[in-house]
């Protein structure tokens, strides 16, 4: 596909996920259809359980539909098999948790280059592109402490520059401000921004919070499975 803001990056198809637990059936999807634009900045809403952890991950490649198609420049997750999966969570998204994730024995400049040498790709490279990133995010004099030496927003933005080193054209976030205070919180936010606006990412943002949804593109809130209400922002 071409670059053009008209063409959706992301379409999703009648998405169901159903959760087989002992002999009974939890519904954490139900028939959701969404088309997202390149670089649009999309906010998922709702109370837990509404299913917008759900889409994320099956956005994301990280979990498959029990029914539906996802169709991600053109390329069907629905149909792709485990090695493409890979590559395709490795090369076109990066994932931001509520949690960080980070792993607690590597220091963050190993913890932000993980992801690009898991992809081979040159370390010299890798270890540039980490400085500027962690330079971009104030957080260059940390680069050779543990997870366990930050703060909750040193760490977030660890996890951000971790999700940016390969260079994705999608960044998924699920929760990122859930474990910050209301400052920290608002920071990641403004980074967020920076990201689909200056870098021209594509985010999808699942969060509880209103402090994304004046920048957003699209905000779509979910309710039992189900799409409630998509509505495009001024």
């Amino acid at each position: 596909m071409g670059d053009s803001r008209n063409e959706f990056l992301i379409r999703a198809e009648s998405l169901t996920r159903i959760y087989e637990m002992g002999e009974s059936r939890v519904i954490g999807l139900r028939e959701v259809s969404l088309d997202i634009l390149e670089e649009a900045f999309v906010v998922l809403k709702g109370d837990s359980g509404s299913g917008k952890s759900t889409l994320l991950s099956l956005l994301a490649g990280l979990d498959r539909p029990t029914s539906g198609r996802i169709l991600v420049d053109g390329r069907d997750l629905a149909g792709s098999g485990p090695d493409e999966m890979t590559r395709y969570r490795r090369e076109m998204v990066g994932m931001v948790f509520q949690s960080f994730n980070l792993m607690p024995t590597l220091d963050v400049m190993e913890n932000v280059c993980l992801p690009a040498f898991l992809a081979n790709r040159p370390a010299r490279a890798v270890k540039a592109r980490a400085r500027e990133l962690l330079d971009w995010l104030r957080l260059d004099h940390r680069r050779h402490h543990l997870p366990a030496q930050l703060s909750g927003g040193e760490m977030q933005r660890v996890a951000i520059a971790r999700a940016l080193i390969n260079e994705p054209r999608i960044i998924f976030a699920d929760e990122p401000t859930g474990n910050l205070d209301s400052r920290n919180g608002e920071l990641v936010i403004e980074l967020f921004r920076d990201m689909n606006r200056v870098f021209r990412r594509t985010l999808v943002l699942a969060t509880h919070s209103q402090m994304a949804d004046s920048l957003a593109t699209m905000v779509v809130t979910l309710r039992d499975g189900g799409i409630v209400r998509p509505s495009w922002e001024s």
